[in-house]
């Protein structure tokens, strides 16, 4: 095992993000149907906005400036032909007003075509009569629009709240998967991982994968249909116009193209920088009373700020990548409607398409580049989405897990999955429980380990202990004695050797069985964040009030709960921190004395208390060890003293074996540690 100490994280290489599309669809796949509704509502919207510009093409052509094209029989002084303007006359009040004001016009059945010098020379009240109509056809456009930009802020609500709905769920699961997968990772995994980089994969890690799900997926729906759409629109209006105008097209790929790699890196890097503050962060709030005591301020400060100003570095890098490609995309999106507008223009002169053509034209135009701006936005995003899929999926592909699963809420009948997707299982724990309903013995057998390759901490340990023995572990600190708590509980796997249970290998025995049997009082015990006898209660679900009451008196912390402001409800801080270590100590005996657990493993846990206090914590652990297997990591050999054997350890060997006098009589190296 190679640890890591420091913040810097490994480096990633490419992985692309069509493997990590695929790998995120398996937290969609369950919400598919609101995805599909989705879709259904973008494609409505997208309808509706491409409706909007032809809308105003018809009110434009047909009821504000109709079509002034030359009519064969209207002829101009020098002969020729003029612009028209057509008029209906089975409306009386427009047959009467040509009659009044003599006004020349030729005749086609119910149509009089008048020119439009004619038209110019009226004034407003007799052009009202005679475009009575087209006034009522602009009101009803305008009402059409109207409804339209209605229908669409309806369907955009709807659209919002389906996706909404759907990666709160897909957020909620991933980080449920992470967080349980987090927990079933073995002790090494955190000693290499600080803590500020595993909440950044559970908290801002996966808040951008509801960003991707929720912004993404349906506006890349929406974007594509958009500019599909606006294509078939304006080739249909004028192709050649069309095609000039996408001239610039070419020049949108290659900018987006260089974008792209450019952003990719620039949010790794800033991804990165995130998790190694949040490091820094975690270790100097964990430190405080050590930074400060030390006089080490001004250090730690100057640490943070040269990874902050390094996050500024990656922060910069990502803002000037999008402040060169958003300008360049507003640039080459005015460049198209300065193409339109010069094409469009001319051709509108030369009578080849009509005014409300080239309005839309330019609208179309306006919105045929949003599209192109919302998928850089988007990619942007789907950047940053990738970068943190690529560090969540490292802590997922990470298989070394256990299983922690409390066994009481496992049933004996039901077949499960693991946490990994594996059998597992009901049955293995059913088998262990027939095999290990009582323990007989506890065997270290050729056991040998080391944290770093090549540096061993324990040596060809050898031992065996029988049901309700009490075993003291001594030595010199850093020779190995908490390590041989953390094998047997399974915090970490031997590099070589076995140890076994009732002659069973316990990598055989599921680790959720194995721990159930055990409990362990350390040094500096740790509490939880809530009640005290929710803390108790950890222990064991479903405790009754009346076993709280027995394990208070039997753990001795009955006098120091009294003294608590709300007793067995008093409220602790993260680590208990709001109470002594002492008081830590005797409510972390409750809890284990509240897993009724066959093996005790205490870790010198009166190391930090007064001699009072001592004094309390030893009759709780007399009361726990009772009639108990316990092994007890003694670095005061008075409480070796008592125990039924002694195992000392040296420079990770175990040397000696034996009862106090025997070991006395010895005059070895604990005869030594008695006599220093």
């Amino acid at each position: 095992m190679r640890f890591d100490y420091g913040y810097e994280e490994e480096k990633l290489g490419r992985n692309y993000d069509f493997n990590l599309l695929k790998r995120l669809y398996v937290f969609g796949k369950p919400y598919k149907l609101l995805f599909f509704w989705s879709v259904i509502l973008v494609l409505s919207i997208t309808l509706l906005d491409l409706s909007l510009p032809y809308i105003t093409k018809i009110a434009i052509d047909r009821y504000i400036v109709p079509r002034a094209a030359p009519h064969e029989n209207i002829l101009k002084p020098d002969g020729k032909k003029t612009g028209y303007y057509r008029a209906d006359l089975s409306d009386p009040a427009v047959r009467k007003l040509l009659s009044e004001r003599g006004i020349v016009f030729e005749e086609e059945g119910s149509f009089a075509f008048i020119p439009l010098d004619e038209i110019r020379e009226m004034d407003k009240r007799d052009i009202y009569i005679l475009r009575k109509n087209d006034f009522k056809g602009v009101g009803i456009t305008a009402s059409i629009l109207l409804l339209l930009v209605i229908a669409g802020f309806c369907l955009n609500f709807f659209e919002t709240i389906v996706m909404e709905y759907a990666g709160q769920r897909i957020m909620h699961d991933l980080r449920m998967r992470l967080f349980n997968h987090i927990q079933a990772l073995p002790v090494p995994f955190f000693t290499k991982n600080p803590t500020g980089r595993l909440v950044t994969r559970v908290t801002s890690d996966v808040q951008n994968m509801h960003e991707f799900f929720t912004s993404v997926i349906a506006f890349v729906f929406k974007d594509v249909f958009l500019l599909a759409g606006i294509m078939v629109v304006l080739i249909s209006i004028d192709w050649k116009l069309t095609l000039a105008s996408f001239t610039v097209i070419p020049f949108v790929i290659l900018a987006s193209f260089r974008f792209s790699g450019r952003a990719r890196e620039a949010f790794r890097t800033l991804r990165v920088k995130i998790a190694e503050i949040n490091s820094k962060i975690a270790e100097t709030i964990g430190g405080i009373k050590v930074i400060q005591l030390l006089g080490k301020e001004n250090e730690n400060y100057d640490r943070f700020e040269k990874l902050n100003h390094e996050n500024y570095i990656a922060g910069m890098e990502q803002i000037r990548v999008l402040a060169v490609f958003m300008p360049l995309i507003e640039l080459l999106g005015s460049a198209a409607v300065a193409l339109v507008i010069f094409y469009g223009g001319i051709s509108v002169i030369d009578e080849k398409i009509t005014l409300g053509a080239l309005v839309a034209f330019i609208s179309y135009m306006k919105m045929f580049f949003r599209p192109i701006r919302d998928i850089a936005d988007k990619y942007n995003i789907l950047q940053n989405a990738m970068s943190s899929a690529e560090r969540i999926f490292i802590i997922l592909d990470t298989k070394d897990t256990n299983d922690t699963r409390d066994i009481n809420d496992t049933k004996d009948t039901i077949d499960t999955k693991d946490i990994n997707g594996g059998e597992t299982g009901s049955s293995v724990l059913l088998n262990d429980r027939l095999k290990f309903d009582t323990i007989k013995s506890v065997e270290f057998r050729n056991v040998s380990f080391c944290y770093v390759p090549g540096e061993e901490v324990l040596s060809n340990i050898s031992f065996e202990m029988k049901a309700g023995e009490k075993i003291a572990i001594v030595g010199p600190t850093g020779t190995g004695k908490t390590t041989l708590l953390n094998l047997l509980t399974r915090f970490y796997e031997p590099s070589s050797g076995r140890i076994l249970i009732n002659g069973t290998g316990i990598k055989e025995i599921s680790p959720s069985f194995l721990r159930s049997k055990m409990a362990i009082v350390m040094q500096d015990s740790f509490l939880f964040s809530g009640t005290v006898r929710e803390n108790i209660a950890r222990g064991k679900s479903g405790i009754t009030d009346t076993e709280i009451d027995r394990i208070m008196d039997l753990s001795n912390c009955r006098e120091i709960i009294d003294r608590l402001p709300q007793g067995l409800d008093t409220v602790l801080s993260e680590g208990g921190k709001s109470i002594s270590s002492g008081e830590r100590q005797l409510i972390s005996i409750a809890r284990a004395f509240a897993r009724d657990p066959e093996i005790i493993m205490l870790d010198e846990a009166t190391s930090y208390v007064d001699s009072e206090t001592e004094r309390q914590i030893e009759t709780a652990l007399n009361n726990l060890m009772e009639g108990r297997t316990s092994i007890i990591i003694a670095h005061r050999l008075m409480t070796a003293q008592r125990a039924d054997r002694v195992i000392v350890l040296n420079k990770g060997k175990l040397i000696e074996s034996g009862t106090h006098e025997e070991l006395m009589r010895l005059k070895g190296f604990y005869y030594r540690l008695n006599n220093i």
